[in-house]
C-alpha cells in the first residue's frame, strides 16, 4: 500500500475522533492518540483503559501504527493544527517540550502537587515533563534501549554464553550463523537501526563519550575516531541480519526471536512485552542481557502522556487519566506487561520477573551514579530534528547509500550541524 496515502488515511480518522470528542463534550470520555498497535502494547494499554473504566470514563483510542511513532506525530500535528486536541497523546521528550513551548498544554501541576510527583518521578523524567515549572505531561513508564533478546533454545542448542564485549556478540552471531540460524532479527526501518546504533555507541565509546556525543552534541566527539569506529562495528554486525530484513515491523522482528527463527534482537525492553504477550518466561524460554559493553549505564526513554489545553469541561476526564496513570498500582500492573519499569521510584519490584527486576535495579544504579542517558534515537537526546538527522544518516550507512564510515562521519556531522 501507499505510505503516503496510508498515513494521511491515518490523519483522517485522527481527525474525525478529534471532532467526535469536540461534540461530545459532556461525555465523560478519555480520547487517547498513541502508537501501541502491538500485542504486548495493546494488552499493557487496556490495564489502563480497565482502571478508567472503573471511574466511569469511556475509552476512545485513536491509534496510529508505527513502532517510532513518527506517523502519529504527523497525526497529532493535523489535529493540533485543526484545534481538535485529544485528551492526551503518547508522546516522547522533545516533543512534549515542542508542544508546551508552542503553548497548546495543559496544566497538571495541581495534581501533580496533590499526588506528590516531585518527589518520586526521577529528574531525568521531570525535564521533559515539566515546562517552565508546570507539569504538562504524565510519565508512563521508563524503558531502556540497550539489551540484547535471546532465544534460549537456539542459545542452549549453539552452546553460546552470554557476550561481554563487541567480539564476543560477533563470535555468538558466527556459531548462530554457522548452525542455520538467522543470527540477527531487524527491522529496516530508520528508527530501529538507529536505536541499535545508541547501543553501538556506548559500547564502543564508553558512558561519557556517549553523553558527549549524543547528549551534548559535542562536535570533537561527534567526527572523532571512536565515532569511526562505531560505523565500523555497525557495518560489522549488519551482516548477521537476513536479506529480508528491510522495512520489516519491529515487533516481526521480536516474534523472529521468540519461534526460534533468529538468535537474537537489539531492541529496547518494550520487546519483552512481545515475550510476555507469547506467555514466555526469562531464563527458560528467553534470557535477556545489557549490549556488551554498556553494562552500568542506561539509555533510556519514556513514554509520557501529553496533556492538551482542552475546554474545562474535558479537564475531569485528563486528571482522572493522569491520576491513574501515575498511582503505584497502575504503574506496577502496566511495566510488568509493557516490558519497560515504573516511572516512580518508589513502585516495588515485587510482581516483575527476572527482567523486570534486573531493569529496576540497573535504572536506580544508573540514575545514582550519573550514567543514565536520553536515547538519541528515541526523542530524549536531542530534539526531534536532530533525532531524524541522525537516524536518516545511520539508515543510509545502514542499507549502502553510505559507502564508508568516514563518510559517515562527515553526512552526521554535517546532518546535526544542519538541524541545530
Amino acid at each position: 500500500m501507499n505510505r503516503f496515502l496510508t498515513t494521511t488515511a491515518m490523519i483522517a480518522l485522527a481527525l474525525a475522533g478529534a471532532h467526535v470528542s469536540a461534540r461530545a463534550a459532556d461525555v465523560k470520555e478519555v480520547q487517547m492518540l498513541h502508537w501501541w498497535t502491538s500485542g504486548g502494547e495493546a494488552a499493557a494499554l487496556n490495564v489502563l483503559k480497565q482502571d478508567l473504566s472503573k471511574e466511569g470514563f469511556a475509552w476512545k483510542d485513536v491509534p496510529v501504527a508505527g513502532g517510532g511513532g513518527d506517523a502519529a506525530m504527523t497525526a497529532l500535528k493535523a489535529m493540533v493544527a485543526a484545534g481538535t486536541y485529544p485528551t492526551a497523546s503518547q508522546m516522547l521528550g522533545y516533543t512534549v517540550l515542542d508542544y508546551a513551548q508552542a503553548g497548546v498544554m495543559g496544566d497538571l501541576t495541581e495534581t501533580a502537587k496533590k499526588e506528590g510527583w516531585d518527589k518520586s518521578v526521577p529528574a531525568a523524567l521531570q525535564k521533559f515533563s515539566v515546562y517552565d515549572g508546570k507539569w504538562v505531561a504524565a510519565p508512563v513508564n521508563v524503558h531502556s534501549v540497550n539489551w540484547l533478546w535471546i532465544n534460549k533454545a537456539v542459545m542452549d542448542k549453539i552452546g553460546g554464553t552470554q557476550p561481554k564485549t563487541f567480539d564476543d556478540l560477533i563470535a555468538l552471531l558466527d556459531k548462530a550463523k554457522a548452525a542455520g540460524v538467522i543470527p540477527l532479527a531487524l527491522g529496516g526501518q530508520n528508527w530501529q537501526e538507529a536505536t541499535m546504533f545508541d547501543s553501538i555507541v556506548l559500547s564502543t565509546g564508553g558512558p561519557e563519550f556517549y553523553k558527549k556525543a549524543f547528549n551534548d552534541l559535542d562536535e570533537e566527539s561527534l567526527k572523532s575516531d571512536t565515532m569511526k569506529k562505531s560505523f565500523d562495528n555497525l557495518a560489522t554486525i549488519i551482516k548477521y541480519v537476513d536479506p529480508n530484513f528491510s522495512g520489516r515491523d519491529w515487533n516481526l522482528a521480536t516474534a523472529m526471536v521468540i519461534k526460534g527463527d533468529a538468535l537474537v534482537q537489539v531492541m529496547g525492553d518494550w520487546a519483552k512485552g512481545e515475550f510476555v504477550a507469547a506467555k514466555k518466561t526469562p531464563d527458560k524460554d528467553f534470557l535477556c542481557y545489557r549490549f556488551p559493553g554498556t553494562e552500568g549505564s542506561v539509555v533510556y526513554n519514556s513514554d509520557m502522556f501529553g496533556m492538551f489545553n482542552v475546554p474545562d469541561d474535558r479537564k475531569a476526564a485528563q486528571v482522572a487519566l493522569a491520576t491513574a496513570t501515575l498511582s503505584k498500582s497502575f504503574q506496577s500492573a502496566f511495566n510488568v506487561v509493557k516490558g519497560s519499569v515504573p516511572a516512580r521510584t518508589d513502585v516495588p519490584d515485587t510482581d516483575f520477573d527476572a527482567c523486570g527486576k534486573k531493569g529496576i535495579a540497573d535504572l536506580k544504579a544508573a540514575n545514582e551514579g550519573g550514567t543514565l542517558f536520553g536515547s538519541l534515537a528515541q526523542g530524549y537526546g536531542a530534539p526531534p530534528a536532530i533525532a531524524n538527522a541522525y537516524k536518516d544518516v545511520v539508515s543510509k550507512f545502514v542499507h549502502g547509500q553510505i559507502k564508508s564510515s568516514d563518510e559517515a562521519v562527515k553526512q552526521l556531522v554535517q546532518a546535526i550541524d544542519d538541524a541545530r
